[in-house]
């Protein structure tokens, strides 16, 4: 891919952006799987880390290698004529520097965005708001270096954990702190996951400055609800994969108990 191709790719997906009508992420793995999702309709491509990890045989949490992560996106992006970004969980790397380096590679393996998250690898809390801020900055700086206007969906686990009745004000509060933080440090985007309160994802909306994007689930509310809530993406994270491996176990299953084999 291009300079050109990719630059405008990068400006095409944060287009995509925007509060009330919802950039819808159908979230995938390997080149097959972006595939499908692609001719499905999809506007852009997303990765999920655990699924990434899941189709290597190994588990979340920057298990899986950073060469077979840029070598997966790498397969992904000339199969697709669409804007790809990818979940690169902490920026595989413990300094600002090592997270530069980490970015340059997945924007050289043809990715336009990424997921970058604040929570602690193998570890409860979160990375120190300043600390986080170093690493977004100097993720901005390699995707300046580079010459692409990268999409970074900064991720923020305030809410990981959490249920819905214990879904404060206080906690909102501390998202909206480090939202506006990573805004300043070169974040375009939000993701806050496992945040569910409708109330609470609607101030969320309205008054950070970033588009703001949410974790479909069962107790998410419905994407038109969401839409109305002022949310600008929704994404599936590693449920498509759990599907999709559910149901090939059932085929499998019935194939072996039946010897009938389905559609294919």
């Amino acid at each position: 891919m291009n300079k050109e191709t990719q630059k405008s790719r990068a400006e095409a997906f944060a287009g995509l952006h925007r509060k009330g009508d919802p950039l819808k992420l159908f979230n995938i793995w390997d080149a097959a799987s972006a595939g499908a999702v692609a001719r499905a309709g999809a506007s852009a491509i997303a990765t999920s880390s655990f699924a990434v990890a899941l189709a290597h045989g190994t588990g979340d949490g920057e298990n899986l290698p950073l060469g077979k992560l840029v070598a997966t996106v790498a397969e992904i992006a000339p199969v697709v004529d669409l804007p790809l970004t990818a979940d690169i969980e902490t920026g595989y790397g413990k300094t600002p520097d090592e997270v530069a380096a980490s970015v340059a590679s997945i924007l050289g393996a043809g990715a336009i965005g990424i997921n970058l998250e604040d929570g602690l690898i193998g570890a409860k809390g979160l990375v120190p708001v300043e600390e986080q801020c170093a690493r977004i900055a100097a993720a901005r700086g390699a995707a300046e270096k580079a010459g692409i206007p990268l999409f970074i969906n900064a991720r923020c686990d305030v809410f990981k954990g959490v249920s819905e009745a214990d879904q404060s004000d206080a906690l909102l509060a501390a998202t909206l702190e480090r939202a506006e933080a990573y805004a300043k440090a070169g974040a375009s985007g939000l993701f806050a996951p496992w945040l569910v309160a409708p109330a609470l994802i609607e101030r969320l909306c309205k008054e950070t400055s970033l588009p703001v994007n949410i974790l479909a689930g069962p107790k998410t509310p419905a994407v038109g609800d969401l839409a109305a809530l002022g949310v600008a993406r929704v994404s599936l994270g590693a449920w498509p994969a759990f599907d999709m491996l559910a149901r090939l176990e059932a085929a499998a299953k019935n194939w072996f108990a039946t010897g009938v084999a389905g559609a294919g």
